[in-house]
């Protein structure tokens, strides 16, 4: 009696806790919709030409480098990234690495002070605080944003790791989506960057004019979004309503709640076709049970899902027939659309649309297709693991 009333006192606790917690950072959220851009966008799919581009683009710095990523690991690629940055800082280039507190948790202390007594600016997004402890441990900033001299932008699904180039056997190969953008649209991201710098250093660097060049305006049309746990859904639904055709929609994760299930399930009666892309395998528990519950309505509806088998699939994007895509950091699931920070691309760009679709059907090739009758001889194990994902789903 005693513990079933403690379990029941805690349960109502972190639900006062996590709705409060929720209320007050919507109060102070800063979701934007920027306005629409023209820069020249250039797509990597794989992490080793991410980051040797990146890292070029760090060492060929004579100004500022402005770093926000969800996380970095205490890996060899990460050293390289850490002491790049450091050696930068320390000939005076100007050098703010901002992390997400719980994703760059593990983070060895010993490198942050390093890279602090070498002139490195260094800071945590979203340290867990009181009174809403259990939400902001949860509330999380998922962002992936490097700007260079105010210059050169980098956005997408990307962290430091060594499993984003391929070299954790636990996954293997690693497909993911990051843009690289030079143009007007870079002064977009310098804005994000130094909007949660202040959020979390109260540090105001939003009027310096020397993190906003002159920019001239790129090849492609685009717009970019930052959500901090609300619109994002907004943006998804409105995605699919506009579909005439085709929606594809590439995720690690499908969680997406009943308002978008029921979206995708009208445009499959009005004859659109849905397809959609997951991983095999699953990086964190009970992500890909809390998909299936999905799949079975989508199945007999008409939808393809794919699963990705090459390695692990962990990039972000929406493409709806051949007029926009949306390329990011959120996941088609309820962490991104309900807690998380996040920033989102729609590119309206025709031929750079049209370079993303071929790049996701070559992986539908490297993909096996989900069929009613397997999803129907799941076992019982695994649907007693989807109904527990299902309960938790929100904070997977």
């Amino acid at each position: 009696m005693i513990i079933s009333f403690i379990i029941v006192a805690v349960i109502c606790l972190f639900t006062i806790d996590y709705h409060l917690g929720r209320k007050d950072h919507l109060s102070k959220s800063k979701y934007t919709q920027f306005h629409p851009k023209k820069s020249d966008l250039e797509l990597f799919i794989d992490g080793e030409k991410l980051f040797h581009d990146l890292f070029e683009s760090i060492k060929n710095s004579t100004q500022s480098i402005h770093v926000l990523f969800y996380i970095v690991k205490n890996d060899e690629i990460s050293n390289e990234f850490l002491s790049l940055l450091g050696e930068k800082a320390s000939i005076g280039v100007e050098v703010r690495l901002l992390l997400d507190y719980v994703g760059s948790f593990e983070l060895d202390k010993q490198k942050i002070n390093v890279l602090k007594e070498k002139g490195v600016k260094f800071a945590r997004s979203h340290a867990p605080r009181f009174p809403y402890f259990f939400y902001t441990l949860q509330a999380r900033n998922h962002r992936k944003i490097t700007v260079i001299d105010g210059k050169i932008g980098y956005l997408g699904g990307f962290n430091i790791g060594k499993e984003y180039i391929g070299k954790d056997p636990k996954f293997g190969y690693w497909r993911d989506f990051h843009l690289k953008l030079t143009g007007e649209g870079v002064s977009d991201l310098q804005q994000q960057f130094l909007r949660d710098w202040f959020d979390s250093t109260a540090e105001n660097y939003l009027e310096e004019t020397r993190y906003f060049p002159n920019l001239e305006q790129g090849k492609s049309k685009h717009t970019f979004i930052s959500t901090y746990g609300k619109h994002l859904d907004e943006h998804f639904l409105s995605f699919i309503k506009e579909a005439k055709q085709e929606i594809l929609i590439c995720s690690p994760y499908f969680i997406p709640g009943k308002k978008i299930l029921d979206e995708l399930l009208r445009a499959l009666a009005n004859g659109m076709k849905v397809k959609i892309m997951v991983p095999m395998k699953a990086d964190h528990p009970l992500v890909k049970q809390a998909a299936f519950p999905y799949f079975g309505q989508l199945l007999l509806a008409g939808a393809e899902i794919y699963r990705f088998y090459h390695g692990f699939y962990h990039a972000k994007v929406i493409v709806i027939d051949d007029q926009l895509c949306d390329i990011g950091t959120a996941n088609f699931d309820k962490r991104s659309l309900y807690l998380n920070d996040e920033m989102n691309c729609i590119i309206y760009d025709q031929e750079f649309v049209k370079l993303v679709k071929t790049s996701i059907y070559e992986d539908f090739n490297r993909s096996e297709l989900l069929t009613y009758e397997f999803y129907k001889k799941r076992p019982l194990l695994e649907r007693g693991k989807e109904a527990v994902a299902t309960l938790v789903s929100h904070f997977l």
